[in-house]
This record gives C-alpha cells, sequence and structure tokens, in this order.
C-alpha cells in the first residue's frame, strides 16, 4: 500500500458524522463562527457575493441611504425642497423621491432645495451618491473581470478495467468555448479510520495518474486512476471500495486566454458515489465535413 502523505491542509481529525471536505461548487464545507468584521474586507466580500445576494445589497444600501436623507428633509419640512405640506406619507414620499433625484443627479425640476441648510444638503447627497454609484460601478466591473475558472465535471465517477487492470475514472470539459492551454490535474485521497487510540483520523494520499498534465483541451479529458499494488485502494475490492469513508479531493489549474493568467478549480467525489462497471460514453462525433462536434448533452452518459 502507498504510503500517506502530510495532511494539505484540511486537519488529520474528524468524527463520524463529518461531511465532504468539498462542496460540489468547488467551495470548502466550512462554516467561519467569530471572524474579525473589518471596513476593508467589505469590498472583498461584495466581489465574491451570489449575484443574488450583490444586488439585493446594491438595492437595499440604496434604499436606506435614501430613506435617511429623505428623513432629514422631512425633519426640515418639506417645503425646504419646493413640496407642499399634505400629510406624514405624502410628505415623506415627496422627501424620498426628491432624494432618489439628487443622489442619481436625475432632477425632474418639480422639486428643488429653497433654503441654503436644505441645499447644502442636498448638495452632500449628490457626493454621496457620485460616490456610491462610482464604488458600485467598480464592483461590477470587478465581479465580470473577476479570472474564474468555468471546468465542468461529470456527475459520476466509474469503476471499470482498464489496462488488464481496474481504475478509477472522471472527466472534465471547459464549459467556456476558449481552450483551456496546459491544464493539470491533482487528485487526493482521503480516507478516514481508527488510529490506535481508536479515534477516528483522515489519511491522505496522493494518486498517480494516467496523466496529470496535457498540452491543451479543447474537448473532454477523462482522468484516470489505475488501481494497481502501489494504489491506496488496492487493499479494497470493488464493493468494499464503495463502502468507504472516503473522498477524492480534485484541482485543476490552467492558463486561460481570456484572463491571460493561470486559474484554478476545485471539486470532490466520495467514494460511494463510485459506479462499478460503467463506462463514458464518447462526448464527441464529427460531422459531413469532418469537424469534430461536441455534445455537452453527452457528457455525463454512461454505457455498461
Amino acid at each position: 500500500m502507498s504510503k500517506s502523505v502530510k495532511d494539505p491542509g484540511f486537519g488529520a481529525k474528524t468524527s463520524g458524522f463529518a461531511g465532504r471536505m468539498i462542496n460540489n461548487d468547488g467551495s470548502f464545507n466550512i462554516e467561519r463562527k467569530n471572524s474579525p468584521v473589518r471596513v476593508f474586507d467589505a469590498y472583498h466580500y461584495l466581489i465574491n457575493l451570489s449575484w443574488r445576494l450583490f444586488f439585493l445589497w446594491s438595492c437595499l444600501a440604496f434604499f436606506v441611504s435614501n430613506l435617511c436623507f429623505s428623513i432629514i428633509y422631512l425633519a426640515l419640512g418639506v417645503k425646504c425642497i419646493n413640496a407642499i405640506p399634505n400629510g406624514f406619507l405624502n410628505d415623506l414620499s415627496q422627501a424620498f423621491f426628491f432624494s432618489v433625484q439628487t443622489s442619481t443627479s436625475l432632477g425632474y425640476g418639480a422639486l428643488a432645495p429653497t433654503t441654503v441648510l436644505s441645499g447644502a444638503i442636498s448638495s452632500f447627497e449628490a457626493f454621496v451618491g457620485l460616490v456610491m454609484f462610482a464604488f458600485l460601478t467598480g464592483l461590477i466591473y470587478g465581479r465580470f473581470s473577476k479570472p474564474k475558472a468555468s471546468i465542468r465535471f461529470s456527475k459520476h465517477i466509474v469503476y471499470c478495467d482498464f489496462n488488464l487492470a481496474q481504475a478509477i475514472m472522471f472527466r472534465v470539459v471547459n464549459n467556456r468555448s476558449s481552450v483551456m492551454i496546459k491544464p493539470k490535474v491533482t487528485v487526493t485521497l482521503s480516507l478516514t479510520s481508527l488510529d490506535n487510540e481508536q479515534q477516528l483520523k483522515r489519511n491522505f494520499y496522493n494518486l498517480d495518474l494516467e496523466r496529470d498534465s496535457i498540452t491543451y483541451l479543447p474537448t473532454t479529458w477523462t482522468i484516470v486512476h489505475e488501481i494497481g499494488e502501489d494504489s491506496p485502494l488496492h487493499q479494497f475490492s470493488k464493493e468494499e471500495l464503495i463502502q468507504q469513508n472516503g473522498e477524492l479531493l480534485i484541482m485543476v489549474t490552467y492558463f486561460d486566454e481570456s484572463f491571460n493568467q493561470e486559474v484554478h478549480q476545485m471539486y470532490s467525489y466520495e467514494l460511494n458515489e463510485i459506479l462499478l462497471n460503467r463506462k463514458f460514453k464518447q462526448a464527441y462525433t464529427y460531422n459531413n465535413s469532418g469537424q469534430m462536434v461536441l455534445d455537452y448533452n453527452l457528457f455525463d452518459e454512461l454505457e455498461s
């Protein structure tokens, strides 16, 4: 059996109810508690939010900012913005819409400051609005321009015959139309077992692959680990293998010509996800003109 390697960063101690270490979206399955909150980390937080939460926070910040200024105008009296008093809700709505027009530099002309104080406040709000929109524009640009891999991993990992032996396989494809330059992959096996003190412990192994790098990837790449005598999986039969508490931790890195830099993506499979005696169908064909046709609908298709 191959020797285990040092903990790659996940921690060797575990428990019987521990979940997977890497989620299917490539994020680490970690909940952080009591982490320090710093104002300068706001940009990093917002740049990594999902688009739904990003727009939710943007709309909330815009609403709260204008509501605060509208309350100030309401406290001064809506006459200071050339509005006619007509009850609290009507006055608040007029003050709010004036605030929106001021912060966006829109200004329809119906409402305008009529006193020096309201003019000063509206001028300050216009400045705050410019800063907020500049910050928002920078965030949107940063989110679009942030280098990020778009690799699709097969839904399944399979166990099948390979070179007069057995192997486990999964495959990857680029979701984008660009070509992945010099992709390389590392696969680390995490196996949970009892140590000498009868405590659950993770052991880590670097799996040898048929090929751990290629020059470019315009189609699909089937990544193969042959279960030879040096494999940490050699001690298990295929039925025993899928019953083990283990996880394959995968990282693919490549040079992305769109971002002009190296990007990476994480993924994992649990050993109980392995499908026995199956193999992948070919995901590409050729048309009448001899051009290769990659069909993404066939990417996850299996056969006996």
